[in-house]
């Protein structure tokens, strides 16, 4: 399977919603080897309170001071935390912009633990994917190259992933569509089995790329199904090399 979908970009900002910040903007990633990463931390919502901040991998935020975070500002990313100490349990992105609170990051909260972060290195602008239905590279496979899937539904695909090659870039995977639930994170390489990327199933049923935003303007993407764009944009009129429109 091969994706291409059109865009539609708007500036200023968006409202509140896990998987989506404020920040995200279109285009390709620029990051790399020469990336520079700037997360701070808060312990209490709204950024107040005691503040560590961080260019490099914590394994524990508590030995920095901080008994718990409460709210995150990225100034330069993208950045995984994660439940537990050492990079453990349940993981979340953070891309560059300003987490208030809990449920700006997640949607999929168990409990308040946020204990650990590292930088999430985005290797290519480029971005491409591919999922398998069974481990081990067997099975219906899926290819997904440039492009954000909400629903892997739509596709044909249902919900079993359970092995992926990462050949370009970073991605997330979540257990439902609409970018939510528990979050997984996808960098470069192969994944023979669920349990490689954290996951107890295989489950996921979106997946978006992951992107370094120090060289992007402010903004975000909705992506949309040629069929869906035709049908309320007449894009039959447009010329051939349409991409989007822009606000």
């Amino acid at each position: 399977w091969r994706f291409v979908n059109f865009s539609l970009e708007c500036r200023g900002k968006m409202s509140e919603q896990q998987g989506a910040p404020e920040q995200l903007a279109a285009g390709k990633s620029q990051g790399g080897a020469g990336a520079t990463y700037k997360v701070v931390v808060f312990e209490f919502e709204n950024f107040c309170g005691k503040k560590v901040e961080l260019s490099a991998e914590c394994k524990n935020v508590i030995e920095k001071g901080c008994e718990k975070v409460g709210s995150i500002i990225v100034e330069s990313g993208p950045w995984v935390a994660f439940e537990r100490q050492a990079f453990g349990g349940e993981q979340f992105v953070l891309e560059k912009g300003e987490y208030p609170r809990w449920s700006t990051w997640t949607n999929s909260q168990t409990n308040n633990y946020l204990l650990s972060l590292r930088p999430l290195k985005v290797d290519s602008a480029d971005h491409k994917l591919h999922l398998f239905e069974n481990p081990g590279f067997a099975g219906r496979k899926m290819e997904i190259v440039d492009d954000d899937v909400p629903s892997l539904w739509v596709h044909g695909f249902q919900d079993r992933v359970a092995s992926i090659k990462a050949t370009n870039g970073a991605w997330v995977g979540y257990m439902f569509p609409g970018y939510r639930g528990r979050q997984y994170i996808i960098e470069n390489g192969d994944y023979k089995h669920w349990n490689d990327w954290g996951a107890s199933t295989p489950q996921i049923q979106s997946v978006r790329r992951v992107r370094d935003m120090q060289w992007h303007k402010r903004g975000f993407c909705f992506f949309f199904l040629c069929a869906a764009v035709r049908s309320v944009a007449n894009l039959t009129l447009l010329p051939a090399n349409f991409t989007g429109f822009t606000f």
